[in-house]
């Protein structure tokens, strides 16, 4: 699906910059970004649930370790 993207000039910029450091074009560095993000926020709320269980299933061994 085609998508236009506006940026500010400066945005534009950082874009050029960081698609010139990593060697791609802007549309990559776009996609690339996206990407990240996205797995970076999958990432944190696999932890958050994985730590929500762990304090659930050792709540009365952390509750006597806080003693």
């Amino acid at each position: 699906m085609a998508m236009t993207l506006r940026l500010s000039d400066e945005m534009d910029r950082e874009l050029a910059k960081l698609a010139e450091a990593t060697g791609v074009s802007k549309h990559e560095a776009v996609v690339r970004a996206i990407a990240e993000s996205a797995e970076r926020r999958l990432h944190q709320d696999r932890v958050g649930a994985a730590s929500a269980q762990g304090r659930e299933k050792y709540a009365d061994l952390l509750a006597r370790l806080a003693e």
